[in-house]
């Protein structure tokens, strides 16, 4: 069974990313981390910090994971800090070949782009396999209403969600064979 964890890198409780994150947990019952819950400290590198439990948790649950969903809104061009943050504690070791799959929130016009290169080059620097398949979703991609996704947007994420669980799969087979 794959183990999906999916990570919400936004920061407002009620933003789009939160629902963005509830409505891929609900509909698919993957794990999630919800950065702004996760009591991790700001990264200073002094070695006390990667004893602490909230660290060690989180390391433990991407380690545990067979993909992983980053979702983050685009800040300033670029994921936010606090998602960065949150990466830094992790290491190759947790995301060496683990597949990931990049979804960025976006205000409108021409946002969510350089939040998913920003995403995938700091996973490209854990040697992840980040997926082909972004998406970028802007805010009438949401049915406020009901806090779910309008049905060509849940489209897009079921279609990403299925080509990562073809990277899992195909991940697992060839490190089965190694």
């Amino acid at each position: 069974m794959n183990r999906i964890l999916v990570i919400n890198g936004g920061m407002p409780k009620g933003g789009r990313t939160k629902i963005l994150t509830s409505f891929i947990v609900r509909k698919y019952d993957f794990q999630y981390v919800d950065i702004s819950e996760s009591n991790l400290p700001l990264l200073t590198g002094e070695e006390e910090q990667w004893k602490l439990p909230s660290v060690i948790n989180f390391k433990e649950k991407v380690r545990l994971s067979s993909g992983i969903i980053l979702i983050s809104p685009e800040y300033h061009g670029g994921m936010t800090g606090a998602l960065k943050n949150t990466l830094d504690f992790l290491t190759s070791e947790e995301l060496e070949y683990k597949p990931v799959a990049l979804v960025a929130t976006a205000g409108g016009g021409k946002g969510g782009i350089n939040c998913l290169n920003n995403m995938r080059t700091v996973m490209r620097g854990f040697y992840a396999n980040v997926i082909p398949k972004q998406i970028v979703l802007d805010p009438e991609c949401f049915n406020y209403d009901d806090a779910t996704l309008w049905d060509e947007s849940a489209q897009l994420v079921d279609d990403m969600v299925q080509e990562l669980q073809m990277f899992i799969k195909i991940t697992s087979e060839v490190a089965a064979k190694m």
